[in-house]
């Protein structure tokens, strides 16, 4: 009886793990197919962003994307905080869902809970992407460079608009310096 009782105790803490983890990708968006990781590889500039609390307030926002030895994505979150007037950093790792060749990963900050990053546009010298998260809750624009050129921004705010995303939300911290 105390077995069973521990086996019940264990699923039902998986299950709890499993909720709190979603990589899902919103409903109607595809990932980008054709996706070279050594090419995403490197450092990327955040644009603009829906707002959340654990990026809320920093400034000069990057990313930087190295391999890992175990297959994956070493992640580095790094942005500026004004008001602490110091450096906020985070570091993650990322892993594929499915195939290699599709910009769909699972990345995690925090043990086991995983979310979505689904790369949802590319350009083909992979100068900018728009990244969605499990749902239009979560948006990100990023750039190779701290600024993005303002048509070629206009036009990812107005696709992502198109997709259901609350753009009118977005935040468009000061820019990371090179």
């Amino acid at each position: 009886m105390r077995r069973l009782l521990m086996l019940g105790a264990g699923l039902l803490l998986a299950l709890g793990l499993t909720a709190c983890s979603d990589t899902g990708i919103p409903e109607g968006m595809e990932p980008v197919r054709d996706f070279e990781l050594e090419r995403y590889l490197g450092q990327w500039h955040e644009i603009a962003r829906l707002d959340h609390k654990f990026e809320r307030g920093l400034e000069r926002v990057t990313a930087t994307y190295s391999p890992r030895e175990d297959g994956g994505v070493r992640v580095i979150n790094r942005g500026y905080n004004p008001e602490a007037g110091d450096w906020e950093e985070a570091e993650g790792r990322a892993y594929f869902i499915g195939s290699d060749n599709v910009g769909r990963l699972k990345v995690s900050f925090f043990g086991p809970f995983f979310g979505g990053y689904n790369i949802i546009e590319l350009s083909d010298d992979y100068d900018y992407s728009m990244v969605a998260g499990p749902d239009r809750s979560y948006l990100w624009i990023l750039a190779r460079e701290p600024v993005l050129d303002e048509t070629v921004l206009h036009r990812l705010v107005e696709r992502a608009a198109a997709l259901g995303f609350d753009t009118d939300a977005l935040i468009y911290p000061a820019p990371s310096e090179r």
